[in-house]
């Protein structure tokens, strides 16, 4: 199935396994929060179990820097989109008043980037990532 949308989350390269793996899962429910039809039905399985929904296409997750997550933001902005982003500080707090709270203290041009997922049309989404490679 081809889809008409693309879902991605870019992570920096530099940071801990679990500080990915933290990133890109916060990502993917901000995602699912920002665009409800991105979740799938519940499953079951041939016992009648049922078991909690997934978000209904693939995720591309991409590697970058600092800079590219930079360029990345004011790729996704400038066309208007809204990319959800995870920031360096945010590691730091331990609920979602406080997270919100450290992105508002910092301008756009100074947020220290760790993440950003994005859900948009396909082809707009290649243009953004453009010259970025999938996390390995």
């Amino acid at each position: 199935m081809t889809f008409d949308t693309k879902i991605i989350i870019v992570v920096r390269t530099d940071l801990a396994t679990w500080q990915k793996l933290n990133i890109a899962s916060f990502l993917a429910g901000g995602l699912v929060g920002s665009y409800p039809e991105l979740a799938g039905k519940c499953y079951a399985d041939a016992s009648g179990k049922s078991y909690g929904p997934l978000i209904r296409q693939p995720i591309l997750i991409f590697a970058a820097t600092g800079d590219d997550l930079k360029k990345i933001l004011d790729r996704a902005t400038g066309r208007e989109l809204q990319p959800s982003i995870y920031t360096r500080e945010l590691f730091s707090t331990g609920n979602d008043t406080d997270n919100r709270a450290a992105v508002a203290a910092v301008p756009t041009e100074d947020l220290d980037l760790v993440g950003i997922a994005l859900h948009a049309e396909r082809k707009l989404v290649d243009k953004i990532v453009k010259g970025l490679s999938l996390h390995p």
